[in-house]
């Protein structure tokens, strides 16, 4: 089974090592704070959680083997330890590194030393915030790509009755409808005949810039 790492068990920390183990993956956390690390314990969140010194790298190297192909470096307040951190998986052979990074100058340093992906879950977290209070009807579940973003939507009411092919959004606004729930079922990839209700929620894959002229129109 694919072991997954977790450096940094503070909220973010924590809440990746919950996900990744409820759904059944194999995940060391790690912490230098000995409560986090019995209350992942005590929790039962994680396969096997150790308290180490993160800054010693031959107390690193000594836990960590050939089951991990995957770490996540959730310790973000810390540039220093962070990038120690990053370096010695990245000497290791770890062939995913995931960041969390406090601000984009972070990021922009661990992308350089080996990072394959930096997030930023205090800005994403402050964007999801602001964007729930003056666009309630849309949440953004995450970043597909630098151009394109997933959101869930409550159809507009101007899409009550109408069809895929009627409504056009793929040529208008770069936007794909991947799924559709209703009060019923939830309808994956539908067809392109399928009708809306007012009352459905909407899946899509859209462009962000294109995302403003959607809201805009249908007044979102």
């Amino acid at each position: 089974m694919e072991g997954y790492l977790v450096i940094g068990l503070g909220t973010f920390g924590r809440s990746v090592t919950q996900t990744l183990y409820e759904n059944g993956k194999m995940v060391l956390a790690i912490d230098q704070r000995e409560d986090r690390v019995q209350k992942v314990i005590d929790d039962e969140i994680a396969s096997d959680a150790i308290t180490l010194d993160v800054t010693d790298e031959n107390s690193i190297r000594k836990v960590i083997n050939d089951d991990f192909d995957t770490a996540f470096v959730c310790i973000g307040d810390n540039t220093q330890s962070s990038v120690f951190v990053t370096v010695i998986l990245k000497e290791m052979g770890i062939k995913t590194i995931i960041c969390k990074a406090k601000n984009e100058l972070q990021g922009k340093i661990l992308k350089k030393i080996g990072a394959t992906s930096v997030v930023y879950p205090e800005e994403t977290m402050a964007k999801e915030t602001a964007l729930g209070v003056i666009r309630p009807n849309i949440t953004e579940h995450f970043k597909f790509s630098e151009k394109y973003r997933v959101f869930e939507i409550k159809a507009p009411k101007d899409f009550d009755g109408k069809n895929l092919i009627e409504l056009n959004l793929r040529n208008k606004y770069e936007m794909n409808i991947i799924g559709i729930k209703s009060k019923e079922e939830l309808n994956i990839m539908p067809l392109p005949n399928t009708a809306i209700s007012e009352s459905d929620i909407l899946l899509v894959i859209a462009n962000i810039e294109k995302m403003a002229l959607f809201w805009k129109k249908y007044n979102l």
